[in-house]
């Protein structure tokens, strides 16, 4: 079973991007993914989360309405949206799942134990 995150780049402010993070060995429809990102200097940060089957959607409050977390079940993928980005966004962003045991919908990196590899995004004029 893996993640597999990709998509990032260099983009201008106010720019968007869409990543996408591709599993192998279990269906993304059966568990929850979410997105992190670490700029640097900081703390892990929990970005989106899709749940399971139809348990909704997470984002943190710097993201509400510019970035938008979807699944599709046919390519086995998650993607994440982001529009309007800001020179703040910069980050590794890495996408995540809870293969071990069922948890709810969560932005904690710690309900999490299976990790793709990061993808850098770069918010810069």
């Amino acid at each position: 079973v893996q993640l597999q995150a990709y998509g990032g780049g260099l983009v201008q402010p106010g720019g968007s991007l869409r990543l996408s993070c591709a599993a192998s060995g279990f269906n993304v429809d059966d568990y929850n993914i979410a997105w992190f990102r670490r700029a640097p200097g900081k703390e892990c940060e929990g970005v989106s989360c899709i749940g399971s089957g139809n348990e909704g959607t997470l984002y943190v409050g710097s993201v509400k309405g510019r970035f938008t977390i979807s699944r599709d079940n046919a390519k086995n993928t998650v993607h994440l949206q982001m529009n309007s980005l800001k020179p703040e966004d910069t980050a590794v962003y890495y996408c995540a799942t809870n293969i071990a045991a069922y948890s709810i919908p969560s932005l904690d990196e710690y309900d999490y134990d299976l990790w793709g590899q990061g993808t850098q995004v770069t918010v810069s004029s």
